[in-house]
């Protein structure tokens, strides 16, 4: 992400700017932040986790949403853009902009986002109170981190490698191999 200039705006005005914008931009507290452009195997890992999920829930209630659906944290006064995101949220339909509560979130890890969507994203996505489950994947190697919520309230690590052949994403009754997820992506040597 990159800042913008030193400009605070109410959420309302963040929405009607970003309506005619040309970029993405994501709302933290009053200031937005420009998104970078995507590496190609971002983006195929992307549309491989959309088209993998919308197939799969397909006539279920759910619904599936790739990066150009805001996310919005009312209680913290952000708006953000996931990779992907799924709802079954009736509420999630009142509101054609921006979705506020989702069951699943993923983000396709990135060098110049790493470290924000482990950090302080992931501490704020905590606060949804309907997330069940966080999933990172790497643009690097075939690795996916996937975070559940368990009945406590605590958030259990639970990571995917070719080891593993298969993952699961248990709020949507998902179980897939890790070469579709990876499915046309090309690792750097």
């Amino acid at each position: 992400m990159v800042a913008s200039p030193e400009i605070c705006v109410t959420p309302e005005e963040y929405l009607q700017l970003e309506e005619n914008s040309t970029i993405k931009h994501e709302y933290i507290n009053g200031y937005i932040y420009a998104m970078a452009g995507a590496s190609d195997p971002h983006v195929t890992i992307a549309g491989n986790i959309f088209a993998l999920f919308h197939n799969h829930v397909r006539g279920s209630g759910y619904r599936v949403y790739i990066s150009d659906m805001k996310m919005r944290i009312k209680s913290l006064n952000r708006f953000y853009y996931p990779d992907v995101m799924v709802t079954s949220d009736q509420r999630d339909q009142e509101n054609p902009e921006y979705k506020i509560y989702p069951c699943l979130i993923v983000e396709v890890l990135s060098d110049s986002t790493e470290a924000f969507d482990r950090g302080d994203k992931f501490a704020d996505y905590q606060t949804i109170d309907t997330l069940k489950e966080y999933v990172l994947i790497s643009t690097k190697k075939p690795r996916i981190e996937c975070f559940r919520r368990n009945r406590e309230g605590l958030w259990i690590l639970q990571n995917y490698t070719n080891e593993h052949k298969s993952f699961c994403c248990r709020s949507i009754y998902l179980e897939a191999t890790i070469s579709q997820i990876y499915e046309d992506v090309n690792f750097d040597e």
